[in-house]
């Protein structure tokens, strides 16, 4: 039996008959892992969304059990907030699907990271692939099957506090590899704050969870309308932008 814990009340930011895109909350998983019996999102799109059963492509876990995946075309991490895309039927599925893969779908993600990046803009392409030395986690360094990703970032703005600094980023991911915003500016020495699998769960800007936030999503419809998401900020940013005394506009800069 799953455990019976409280799905936050999810906004949908956008909807037409085949799509939707919701602003998926912090600590709440897209689907099971195998492993645990917490309520994930695929618990409220079944019930929001009963059309998607069926629909999409289920996944196998390590100990080959089968894991539903209703309506799901991307994922987020569980401690990742912002917008997702659900696909509501076949059609739509496989039509988002392709346009993953074919990178005609872009996504603009905000995060704060450790440390002060002193480069204004910058690109980090690093191939990732499994780490060998814990299964959960993702890793520049060559070992076994290697896939190519590429992440493009801008500094908005370094703060500095009494044990250290934090800079606040604008990213763009060109691929979509697990864990690869999060691999990537591990790679650099700054990793995103309070990320506990990266880096280190204490921070200065007293984030609970994983300081990355999927702000925008652009996509094409079946009708073929160009659509542009954007998924509002949740307090722990809203409180952090004040710290760094900063407005949202100051990230279109």
């Amino acid at each position: 039996m799953k455990e019976n814990i409280k799905i936050p009340k999810i906004e949908i930011l956008y909807e037409d008959e085949d799509i939707a895109v919701i602003n998926k909350p912090a600590g709440i998983a897209v689907h099971p892992d195998g492993k645990t019996e917490q309520k994930t999102l695929v618990d409220w799109i079944k019930k929001k969304f009963p059309e998607t059963v069926g629909v999409g492509e289920n996944i196998l876990t390590d100990e080959d059990e089968e894991i539903d995946r209703p309506g799901i075309v991307h994922r987020l991490d569980k401690e990742t907030s912002g917008a997702l895309i659900i696909a509501k039927n076949v059609w739509s599925f496989e039509f988002l699907k392709d346009q993953f893969q074919n990178r005609k779908i872009s996504k603009m993600y905000v995060a704060f990271a450790d440390g002060e990046i002193k480069t204004e803009r910058g690109v980090i392409r690093k191939a990732i692939g499994r780490s060998r030395d814990d299964a959960r986690k993702r890793s520049v360094k060559p070992d076994g099957v290697m896939k190519p990703a590429e992440t493009i970032f801008r500094v908005v703005k370094s703060v500095g506090f009494g044990s250290g600094k934090a800079t606040l980023l604008v990213l763009w991911p060109k691929t979509g590899r697990t864990h690869q915003i999060r691999v990537h500016l591990k790679s650099i020495r700054h990793p995103i704050i309070a990320d506990f699998l990266y880096g280190k769960a204490q921070n200065s800007l007293e984030f609970k969870r994983l300081a990355l936030h999927a702000r925008e999503i652009n996509f094409e419809t079946l009708s073929g309308k160009k659509v542009s998401v954007l998924a509002p900020f949740p307090q722990d940013f809203k409180k952090a932008f004040e710290i760094f005394d900063i407005s949202e506009g100051d990230l279109l800069k």
